[in-house]
């Protein structure tokens, strides 16, 4: 997996404080009108989808902007209708265009709305009047199922066929171009909107449900987001004070603010979705024209006015985001806040058994002993302040393909601590007994160090287990091999470090290499770093090796490492071992402690084994 395929750009969103009305010449036929378009293409019954056993030919409305260039790229909206609707409803059709054609057509012209691709669809089965959508019942379900169309179908042949942002037309293609493609519906197409939320979210970044007046399996469609960059996506809701849809609207925002996949971070500026309701309005074709118009300019519009606002938001975002962490700032509060967008829920155990404490001085992990509150504060600071100023702080290791194929691969990831541009690296997996992942103490710390020494230095999130944890490091490998270029870094002489559980991982991968994990045949280090951890076996291929323990290490028995090293001597190579007395498991950089600086003694190990 490369950066590009894992590279996400956050875009900015920015939603006018009212719904603005339409300009009444809007309605009138434009001088530079834009192309609708009949697209057939073929599909499947959907309750019957997967078997293919009713196979059907389908069309879609395609709107293309006035002056449509194949060697443009264009966004994508996908625009479904409501109940009682079919594809033409929205914008007509070839021979007969709507008045709101006219509106997206005078819009573009104004300058409101970048040219843009819209596809008008249907979730019906058959195309006749509308009778499928007229009905709710078979109507919601058939709403539940159209995901399957959309993404296999319609998608690919409107795609394949118009000038996208979309490389081409597989399924890494497509996921990979989300950024350029949104997805919205009113009233019954508002179902269908939160449908592909839940079930295609991969391939769309922008949601604009509108009136959606039933009520829905809420937390589960949200719990779709729970592996995304809470900036990834941007659900924008719009009703009427006299529509039916009103109460269930508001319902359903009142969820999301308090849901942990959606952002709101205050009356004044909106995180990752907005709520807006206009006075009067009922569930009608004009809101609906309104509220769509509203929309594309909030996701795709250009006036200079919106420009501005979206400054002023961003500024507030940062003001909002830089608040200083604290001794006393709620460990829940670190996790989500918009700066670690959804990584945020790595910095601690993601299982909250193993660790206690509701503040970040409160913070205690199973296991470890001698945590550093300060030391704490300084790594989460330190992360914030990289993230607000725009270095990516960590990266994905397994594609969005291999994710979906084994869902534990979402649990990854690599801290990047960065040090001087085209220095070493080092890569660094914490313990946790295989059941969670200590970072906070047995990683961060040593990365933090490493990068004030001009060292790149990267923190290993892995799934807890010895084999998942090697493969998860292999992977680690492979990715920072593959990427050094791009990264900055130099991958020539790394080091691995690793304490307890995470010193296990380590030393298996210096000794069997990355080919044994899953991977290509990659270098191994030029040394392992490990702390704490009761491994005896000794294979003979061991790297040079540094270890340190303490006396009073009831999981660990110091004389079991010490064994170790003398072992790894005999065989001729380079090994040391540092011994604290007194010391219990888990004592990390061991600051303010007898074992302090040993993480020095441990860098010129490394340095010594550096290649000239």
């Amino acid at each position: 997996m490369t950066i590009r395929e894992n590279k996400k750009t956050i875009q900015n969103v920015v939603i006018p404080k009212m719904i603005e009305e339409i300009p009444n010449d809007y309605f009138k036929a434009s001088e530079q009108p834009g192309t609708l378009i009949d697209l057939y293409y073929d599909t499947y019954e959907s309750f019957s989808y997967e078997k293919k056993s009713r196979p059907l030919k389908k069309h879609a409305i395609v709107y293309l902007p006035y002056g449509y260039n194949e060697n443009q790229k264009y966004d994508v909206f996908y625009l479904m209708h409501g109940g009682w609707g079919d594809e033409t409803t929205m914008l007509g059709t070839p021979a007969k265009p709507s008045s709101f054609k006219n509106v997206i057509d005078n819009a573009i012209a104004a300058g409101e709305i970048n040219p843009l691709i819209i596809v008008c669809p249907t979730y019906n089965n058959t195309n006749e009047n509308g009778l499928d959508s007229a009905n709710f019942s078979l109507a919601m379900q058939l709403t539940r199922n159209y995901h399957k169309e959309l993404l296999n179908d319609l998608i690919p042949a409107v795609e394949g066929t118009y000038s996208t942002y979309a490389a081409g037309t597989s399924k890494e293609d497509l996921i990979a171009s989300r950024d350029h493609r949104g997805f919205g519906g009113f009233s019954m197409g508002a179902v269908a909107t939160w449908r592909i939320f839940q079930y295609g979210l991969d391939y769309f970044r922008y949601f604009l449900p509108m009136s959606c007046g039933t009520t829905l399996d809420d937390e589960n469609i949200f719990s779709a987001a729970k592996w995304h960059n809470p900036y990834d996506y941007f659900v924008f809701i719009m009703t009427g004070t006299n529509d039916f849809a009103y109460s269930y609207d508001k319902a359903r925002m009142e969820l999301m603010r308090s849901s942990p996949y959606f952002i709101d971070i205050d009356d004044s500026v909106d995180g990752n979705f907005a709520f807006r309701i206009k006075q009067g309005y009922s569930h009608d074709m004009r809101a609906a024209m309104e509220y769509i118009y509203n929309g594309l300019k909030a996701f795709w519009g250009v006036q200079d006015e919106i420009k501005g606002q979206s400054e002023n938001n961003l500024n507030l975002r940062k003001n909002q985001s830089r608040k200083i962490f604290t001794a006393n700032t709620k460990i829940e509060d670190v996790i989500k806040d918009p700066a670690f967008k959804d990584f945020g829920r790595f910095l601690f155990p993601t299982n909250k058994n193993y660790y206690s404490g509701n503040t970040l001085g409160e913070l205690s992990l199973m296991w470890y002993n001698n945590i550093n509150p300060n030391k704490t504060v300084e790594i989460v600071n330190y992360l914030k302040e990289k993230a607000d100023s725009g270095e990516t702080i960590f990266y994905d290791i397994y594609s969005n393909e291999e994710k979906l194929q084994d869902p534990s691969k979402k649990d990854t990831g690599l801290f990047f601590f960065r040090g001087k541009t085209g220095s070493k690296t080092a890569i660094i997996c914490a313990g946790g007994g295989f059941v969670y992942v200590g970072a906070m103490q047995d990683s961060f710390p040593h990365a933090l160090e490493l990068s004030k020494k001009g060292y790149n230095a990267f923190a290993l999130i892995y799934r807890p287990g010895a084999q998942t944890g090697c493969e998860d490091l292999a992977r680690a490998i492979a990715f920072l091999y593959e990427n050094a270029d791009e990264l900055g870094i130099d991958m020539k002489d790394y080091s691995l470090w690793g304490g307890s559980a995470g010193a296990r991982l380590v030393t298996w991968l210096g000794s069997y290499g990355t080919e044994n994990f899953g991977e290509k045949q990659y270098p191994r280090p030029a040394v392992v770093i490990m702390q704490y951890t009761g491994l005896s076996e000794v294979t003979g291929k061991e790297p040079p090796t540094f270890a340190c323990v303490g006396t009073n290490d009831w999981i660990v028995p110091y004389k079991v490492m010490e064994d170790r090293i003398n072992k790894i001597r005999k065989n001729g190579i380079d090994a040391e071992i540092k011994i604290f007395p007194g010391l219990s498991h888990g004592f990390g950089l061991g600051e303010g402690t007898i074992a302090e600086g040993w993480i020095n003694d441990a860098i010129k190990f490394w340095e010594k084994h550096m290649k000239k």
